[in-house]
């Protein structure tokens, strides 16, 4: 049974939140299952909502590189 913990921005996904972990969800357990040839429900999807000042890409906060882009 796969096991996927995916990590995200908490702002990032702060407009709709359950929206789009539905939707990444869906995506990724609908394509697991069928690389794996094994049905849906036995894929599992949890995710992890990180502060973007708790997250940092080459010593930079999220948050400024979030803010350059």
């Amino acid at each position: 049974m796969p096991f996927v913990n995916i990590r995200i921005v908490k702002q990032v996904i702060e407009k709709d939140p359950e929206g789009i972990k539905a939707k990444v969800q869906a995506d990724v357990t609908a394509s697991l299952a069928e690389a794996a040839g094994i049905p849906a429900e036995n894929v599992w999807v949890t995710f992890d909502e990180i502060d973007e000042t708790d997250w940092f890409s080459g010593g930079v906060r999220v948050k400024e590189l979030r803010a350059k882009s």
